[in-house]
C-alpha cells in the first residue's frame, strides 16, 4: 500500500511517484481554516492567548476542546456496600461518584482525581463528523506533564455528540483537572474516499450520546 508524504506518494518499495493516479492512499490533516468550514464544533473558540487558563480553540492543525463542569469519578468502595469489580461488560454507576462544579465560584470550578483513580467527564463543545474524516484524541501536555493521562478511541465518520473523556491519574498523589480549560487536542484526518459505512449508517451505540456516557457492549 502506498501513502501520501509531504505532498508525494510513496509505496511499500520505498518508490516515490506524484499523486492518487500511482495507487497512493491520500490521507490529509485539516488546518485551522479546513476545521472551521467543514466541521461542525458547537461552541467554536478561535485560537487566543487566555492568561491563567489552559489553551482551548482551533490551533494550526488541530482543535483543544475544553472539559466540561460535570465528572464521575472512580471510588473503589461501591455505595451499595458490594465489592467492586471492574467489568467492561457490566461496568456500574455504582462505582463513580458524580460531581457537578458548575454552580462553584470560578476559580473553584475543578475536581479532585484520587491517587491512581479516573474521572469520566464531558466536552463542552458538541462535534458533527464528516463522512470522510477521522479524529484522534490526544491529551494536552499541560496535564501529561503532570502524569494525568487523557484517553478517547478515534471518533468515526459521521459520529456526533458531546465526547465522553477517560482522565486517569497515574501519580501518587490527588489531582486537579479544571473545567471549561482544556484538556485535549483533536486531530482531523481527511481521506481521499468516502467510507463505504459510517458510525451513523452502523447505528453506533454512543451515537448522540447525552451526559456522560458508561461503557456499553452491544
Amino acid at each position: 500500500m502506498s501513502v501520501m508524504v509531504n505532498g508525494r506518494v510513496v509505496d511499500g518499495s520505498g518508490s516515490v511517484g506524484e499523486g492518487a493516479e500511482k495507487g497512493g492512499v491520500l490521507v490529509g490533516v485539516l488546518s485551522d481554516r479546513q476545521i472551521r468550514d467543514h466541521v461542525k464544533i458547537v461552541p467554536f473558540e478561535d485560537a487566543a492567548k487566555r492568561p491563567g487558563r489552559i489553551s482551548y480553540g482551533v490551533s494550526s492543525y488541530g482543535y483543544d476542546v475544553r472539559v466540561g463542569p460535570r465528572f464521575k469519578v472512580f471510588t473503589p468502595t461501591t455505595r451499595s456496600g458490594d465489592i467492586a469489580v471492574v467489568d467492561p461488560k457490566l461496568f456500574s454507576d455504582d462505582m463513580m461518584v458524580e460531581v457537578d462544579v458548575s454552580s462553584r465560584a470560578e476559580d473553584k470550578q475543578y475536581v479532585i482525581i484520587p491517587p491512581n483513580s479516573f474521572a469520566l467527564c464531558e466536552t463542552v463543545e458538541y462535534l458533527e463528523i464528516p463522512r470522510d474524516v477521522l479524529v484522534i484524541c490526544v491529551g494536552k501536555s499541560t496535564y501529561a506533564r503532570c502524569g494525568l493521562i487523557v484517553n478517547v478511541t478515534p471518533l468515526e465518520p459521521e459520529w456526533r455528540g458531546k465526547v465522553t473523556l477517560e482522565i486517569s491519574n497515574t501519580t501518587p498523589l490527588p489531582a486537579r483537572v479544571y473545567a471549561n480549560e482544556g484538556v485535549a487536542q483533536l486531530i482531523f484526518l481527511k481521506a481521499d474516499q468516502v467510507c463505504e459505512v459510517s458510525y451513523a449508517d452502523k447505528g453506533g451505540k454512543y451515537q448522540d450520546q447525552s451526559g456522560l456516557t458508561l461503557p456499553k457492549v452491544d
